[in-house]
């Protein structure tokens, strides 16, 4: 029996199984007589000139769709991508500094120091069990976390970087998902903290969650979440998504506080050197 609130397990294809590709397929041609019918040749010309039709709209939906099997530059980006968590250095990942300008509430400047980095981790140890299920069809491989805290060291953020095995189909759908289910926005789905000892941070834990975002990314195979609350440790009772906590006219602790600003920034420039990492990489191998 599944637990209250738990999700059913989405029919989805798993990260390592690529979508079938449409095979080409022929027709043995007969010999015909030698005589000409022009009917006959008319209609042979307008099912071949169909037919090439047919083909050529196929092979430009693919390309249009940017279906994986048909766009060997996706599937390098992602080959590159998936390697990342174990082959660049953590400050390419997670710089030491994070310059917020306009991040703020108001278009306030913001900076974050990073405090702590957190040794990569398996996805069961690390993911709520009901976010390590909502991710089950993309594969979670890894998972890599940090944890900021803004210069006036009221606020603390964990940032997190989940690598999969997805390719861009399992992805997309995965985005579409969270999209159309509101899974972003469901507290029961906030990633957790990853509180540093010795430090602001240090009584980080799940009561003190304050705001969050978890982004689906479907040119890369990763999910990059954050997660923000106060510095000084107290405890928040109602947390809010970023969206919400983001709101003209919000009046939450969150809100007021700014922690949704803080999530979101953070996540925003951990998501941004990500991209530029694999934009980077991928053009060097090729």
């Amino acid at each position: 029996m599944r637990p209250p609130g738990s999700l059913p397990a989405p029919p989805y294809p798993w990260a390592g199984q690529r979508p079938e590709t449409p095979q080409e397929t022929t027709t043995r041609l007969r010999p015909v007589p030698s005589r000409h019918h022009p009917f006959r040749v008319a209609a042979a010309v307008a099912c071949v000139v169909l037919g090439l039709g047919l083909i050529g709209g196929a092979a430009t939906g693919s390309w249009l769709t940017g279906d994986s099997a048909a766009d060997p530059a996706a599937r390098d980006t992602f080959a590159t991508a998936r390697g990342l968590w174990h082959n660049v250095p953590v400050d390419t990942l997670f710089p030491r500094t994070l310059a917020g300008n306009g991040a703020g509430p108001g278009g306030a400047d913001r900076e974050w120091t990073r405090i702590g980095v957190a040794p990569d981790g398996g996805c069961a140890g690390t993911l709520d069990p009901l976010l390590l299920g909502t991710l089950r069809p993309v594969g979670c491989v890894r998972v890599l976390r940090a944890t900021y805290v803004d210069a006036t060291s009221s606020s603390v953020t964990t940032v997190g970087l989940v690598f999969t095995q997805a390719d861009t189909l399992a992805m997309d759908t995965l985005r579409t998902r969270f999209r159309d289910e509101g899974l972003g926005e469901r507290a029961d789905l906030m990633p957790r903290t990853f509180p540093v000892k010795g430090t602001v941070a240090g009584g980080f834990g799940d009561a003190q969650r304050a705001s969050w975002t978890v982004n689906v990314l479907t040119e890369a195979p990763v999910v990059v979440f954050a997660v923000s609350g106060f510095a000084d440790g107290r405890k928040v009772a109602a947390p809010q998504p970023v969206d919400k906590a983001m709101a003209k006219g919000a009046t939450t602790a969150p809100a007021q506080s700014g922690l949704g600003h803080e999530a979101k920034g953070i996540a925003d420039r951990i998501e941004r050197a990500l991209r530029k990492t694999v934009s980077a990489r991928t053009a060097a191998t090729q």
